[in-house]
């Protein structure tokens, strides 16, 4: 199924996403990933959420992307004897580790490690933000604090800790139960959230065991302190904008955003933009225009995927939200800006052959008359690298592992193919590769593509050929080498 858009798009299922025809639905419209959030949702009907994925790929022969997006620590506060409280700006609240029922002067935080990291002058913020709280005094088991902006408070409202870095694990028990149970489903992509560490991402990787890649969540300062140490145990990154912007002043997110889009494309690490990209089309059948140009500017700042959370899990319009995200990014696509931006922010860390060949691959495609690069890759890599250079012509992946082929339908431009059969002859693969940029749409028996391959075959790591080739199977046969 070719999309006339490089950018991909995350889809969130959840009650008003979660039938067959719904969810087909959604993949015809553009979404190229579907995200189980496993905070929501048990696991029979993430269970079933998985099977209908899987026989719309089936039914519609195209790789589709699955990412489990792990819960995480949740820090709530508990409950109130009335509910909620009214707490006033300059008054005092205490927080404890006493089990009773709260009133407008105290109410539990059960979580000793929280007291264990607190220092006076720490930031609490409760409730998304709404209530901020200073810390006066605190020990063991309990802190004082002055509120800073008042509000109401509610039972089990959470609270964000921005100041400090927790000594909490990146995964809960919870976490861990459900890390087992989707990698034995067969999901593609792990999303880690709260991530504060690279020891984070490492705990989640052997507990994967190469069933999947990890993709970490930005969303605390620690984490952007520690950006390019996680990036680097990573294998794609979410700007997961939600609690970075509660935890950080709102005016640091955009910034934030675009620094952490360049170092990821500069590693070949995909990445997404979530959070709030269509708010309003929950409850409308049309977004906002801020919430189109916050589309937009993603995908000028060369974002690999866009993603939809209440949008289309929960809305009233899943459909509506995919098919507007869909026509932005071909809108944005199609400016002449937009491959100015992207080819002026293109930065690449070139040390190995195979980032040679993908360059030059590029660089021939971009003065020739090529309609596509085709690459083979085992394990990926190969196309990540094609996907980085961020070329104007399509990006074919053929690839004999259907895994392979799914996490790849979360990289900037790449159109995964799976390939039946072994090759074993360079020849063979042209010939795979003329085959699917026709039957793609991408060529003609007239025109020309480029192959990259690496040689022995099926070995990850090896490529080290790059060959322009025609579509003309007759010509393929009749000139190219063994």
């Amino acid at each position: 199924m070719r999309r006339f858009r490089n950018v991909k798009i995350v889809a969130t299922l959840g009650p008003a996403s979660s039938d067959y025809e719904t969810i087909r639905a959604l993949h015809e419209a553009g979404a190229d990933v579907f995200r189980l959030n496993m905070s929501h949702g048990d696991h029979e009907e993430i269970r079933e959420r998985h099977a209908i994925i899987r026989q719309v790929e089936k039914d519609l022969n195209n790789p589709v992307g699955i990412l489990a997006d792990l819960q995480g620590p949740k820090l709530r506060v508990g409950v109130f004897v009335n509910d909620a409280e009214e707490l006033e700006n300059g008054a005092s609240f205490r927080l404890d580790l006493d089990e009773t029922p709260g009133d407008a002067t105290r109410v539990c935080l059960p979580h000793k490690e929280i007291f264990d990291a607190l220092e006076v002058g720490t930031t609490l913020l409760v409730n998304d933000g709404k209530i901020r709280l200073k810390v006066t005094e605190c020990g063991a088991d309990f802190a004082e604090t002055e509120v800073i902006a008042g509000g109401t408070i509610s039972n089990r409202k959470g609270v964000n800790v921005p100041d400090v870095v927790l000594p909490l694990a990146a995964l809960s028990e919870k976490d861990k139960k459900d890390l087992e149970f989707v990698c034995q489903l067969g999901v593609d992509w792990l999303a880690l959230s709260f991530v504060q560490r690279p020891e984070d991402v490492w705990e989640a990787r052997n507990l994967a065991n190469g069933r999947a890649a990890i993709l970490s969540k930005i969303e605390k300062p620690a984490a952007v302190k520690a950006f390019e140490e996680i990036l680097d145990v990573s294998d794609g990154i979410m700007v997961a904008r939600g609690d970075l912007g509660v935890e950080l002043p709102v005016q640091n997110v955009p910034p934030i955003q675009k620094r952490l889009i360049r170092k990821c494309r500069k590693v070949a690490k995909p990445v997404i933009v979530a959070t709030q990209m269509l708010e309003s089309m929950i409850d409308s059948p049309m977004p906002t225009r801020a919430e189109v140009s916050d589309v937009a500017t993603a995908i000028y700042e060369g974002a690999d995927a866009i993603m939809l959370s209440a949008e289309s899990a929960a809305g009233s319009f899943p459909i509506e939200a995919v098919t507007t995200m869909n026509n932005v990014a071909v809108e944005v696509e199609s400016d002449a800006t937009y491959t100015e931006i992207i080819e002026a922010s293109r930065i690449a860390d070139r040390k190995t052959v195979a980032d040679g060949i993908v360059a030059a691959a590029r660089e021939i495609a971009e003065t020739t008359d090529i309609k596509a690069i085709c690459c083979y890759t085992q394990s990926g890599t190969t196309a990540l690298l094609v996907s980085r250079e961020r070329p104007r012509v399509p990006i074919i992946a053929l690839t004999p592992l259907r895994d392979t082929a799914r996490r790849l339908a979360l990289s900037w431009g790449t159109d995964c193919v799976v390939i039946s059969g072994d090759v074993d002859r360079f020849k063979q693969a042209v010939v795979n590769a003329a085959r699917a940029a026709r039957m793609g749409g991408y060529a003609t028996e007239d025109d020309q593509i480029l192959v990259t391959a690496g040689v022995p075959f099926n070995v990850t790591g090896t490529t080290n050929i790059l060959r322009v080739a025609p579509c003309a199977e007759r010509l393929i046969y009749a000139h190219d080498p063994e």
